[in-house]
């Protein structure tokens, strides 16, 4: 039985610290492979602000193809509608019947976790990662860890900070700023050819 993790996000763009994370979290919990699964457009981001799907989509490529145990997936591009997390849980387990699937979540949304749509037959299917990046909200993590275990096995994970956001790199590419610490090179370069957020 493989252990593969589940990494949703918007990667608009994809960065440093998003992969840091996903290495870090894929050492600490033993995982085979981690799936990252951008999301869908969202109706009410401007299209200066969310670029297209496609392009996140290939900057998750360029970003991610030197490692092996990294995929990627367009499921939640692909799909029509709103786009529910328990709709992409089904979705990988009628892929992986047989496999553990580890969600990775941040801290501030295991705090919500209870109000997600279906959020019992989501932990009834996977495993719950909040991965805190500061480690200063970890009381409140593992008391709601412990009420959301009623339904399913969730963990803490204390993984690497990640010091920069998607936000501020947006904004850092509009002033014409040097992104190039923080986004893989072939990343930057994209985004450059394709201008991108400016």
């Amino acid at each position: 039985m493989a252990k593969i993790g589940l990494f949703g996000g918007s990667f608009n763009p994809i960065h440093n610290g998003h992969i840091n994370l996903a290495v870090s979290v894929k050492n600490e919990l033993k995982l085979d492979k981690v799936i990252f699964i951008p999301s869908g457009t969202a109706p009410h981001k401007s299209s200066n602000e969310y670029v297209s799907s496609e392009e996140r989509l290939e900057m998750c490529r360029l970003a991610l193809e030197e490692y092996d145990d990294f995929e990627i997936s367009d499921y939640e591009i692909r799909r029509q509608g709103k786009s529910y997390t328990v709709y992409t849980v089904r979705h990988f387990k009628q892929l992986y019947p047989y496999d553990e699937l580890v969600l990775m979540v941040g801290s501030d949304m295991l705090l919500t976790f209870d109000q997600w749509y279906e959020y019992r037959e989501i932990l009834g299917k996977v495993t719950l990662a909040a991965i805190s990046r500061c480690g200063t909200d970890l009381n409140q993590l593992y008391k709601m860890s412990e009420k959301l275990s009623l339904f399913g096995k969730t963990i803490v994970v204390n993984a690497s900070a990640v010091t920069i956001s998607s936000t501020k790199i947006r904004k850092m590419i509009k002033n014409n700023e040097d992104i190039s610490c923080y986004l893989n090179g072939k990343v930057v370069k994209y985004i450059m050819l394709k201008n991108l957020y400016s």
